[in-house]
């Protein structure tokens, strides 16, 4: 794994073109301490970066320094608007604010009631952190996010109901085998759910396209194809990432409650279980993400015959989204 020691502008420290490159990268940017950030820190590395861009940096002014500002902005400001991204919904914030839910969806003997309202809540961050993290290049209308989020909501809560209420009725389970299934069902109900919200909440793009950018960063047209392939790698990560969380900790929990201490002590059971699903999610997140670099390149003799015809470019480059 290379690792860029002079600063690149809008490059990341590491290469892009392998998976543990991306992996390395992707934990600056799902890095939690950028979310203590001050709004002055935020503008002063904003101006740094300017300097920079314009060859007139103060002296004394390092590699490092540099890479640590464009990480902090990278984590805070969205590439296409130039928005500040509100802290719950940044990928830096995903892991702190999302593992309260993933335990919630983790919780053993669940009712009817609870089971939709931890899908609900786990759906509706979801749908918030999609949405933030969209593709902005082209404006999308605020009807798309309330259309995408009540389809993602609907479609998970559907799901893990319809799981639910088949395994009530499932008879022949032994009661423990049926405590195993349902801890495991939260896994297909939240994959399926979250295909639904990427597709829903970024719907707008596959109908008027994405911007796709030359070797300069010059915008060269506007790609539906390019589009759809945003969205398929998004939704596979997506898929990807509730593996380890919802899968690992109900098997880990299994296993740690047949323990003397946990048997004799049942109130330590939550703060544990709490624990496995940060470690899972810590894990989870950055595996998932790193299977694609969110500035991905395409042939373009792939995309749109008046995109070919407007660039000498053999490859050209647009935001996934995270």
């Amino acid at each position: 794994m290379s690792e860029n020691t002079t600063f690149v502008y809008g490059k990341s420290r590491f290469d892009q073109n392998t998976f543990f490159g991306r992996f390395r990268h992707f934990l600056d940017v799902i890095d939690p301490s950028t979310l203590f950030v001050t709004e002055k820190r935020l503008q002063g590395c904003v101006e740094l970066l300017e300097h920079f861009k314009h060859g007139t940096l103060p002296p004394g002014v390092t590699d490092a320094q540099l890479w640590q500002a464009q990480k902090i902005k990278q984590a805070i400001i969205h590439p296409d608007t130039g928005d500040k991204i509100i802290m719950p919904f940044r990928m830096s914030g995903f892991i702190p604010f999302g593992t309260p839910v993933v335990v919630g969806l983790l919780l053993p003997n669940q009712t009817l009631v609870t089971t939709i309202f931890w899908q609900w809540l786990n759906q509706s961050h979801n749908a918030c952190v999609n949405y933030c993290n969209r593709n902005a290049s082209k404006p999308a209308p605020a009807s798309t996010f309330f259309q995408g989020y009540l389809g993602a909501v609907t479609s998970a809560v559907s799901i893990a109901v319809g799981l639910n209420v088949l395994i009530q009725k499932a008879n022949h389970f032994s009661p423990a085998t049926r405590l195993l299934v349902q801890r495991f069902i939260p896994f297909p109900a939240v994959a399926t759910a979250n295909v639904f919200n990427v597709v829903l909440m970024r719907h707008s793009e596959l109908s008027d396209g994405i911007s796709v950018l030359d070797d300069n960063g010059n915008v060269v047209g506007t790609s539906k194809v390019a589009a759809r392939h945003a969205l398929m790698e998004t939704a596979l990560t997506r898929v990807v990432l509730p593996m380890p969380i919802l899968v690992l900790p109900p098997m880990v929990m299994t296993a740690l409650e047949k323990l003397p201490l946990l048997k004799r002590h049942r109130r330590l059971v939550l703060p544990i279980h709490s624990l496995v699903c940060l470690a899972a999610f810590g894990l989870a997140l950055p595996l998932a993400i790193s299977l694609f670099p969110q500035m991905s390149q395409i042939n373009v003799s792939q995309l749109e015959p008046e995109i070919a015809m407007a660039t000498d470019c053999k490859l050209v480059t647009y935001n996934k989204g995270l």
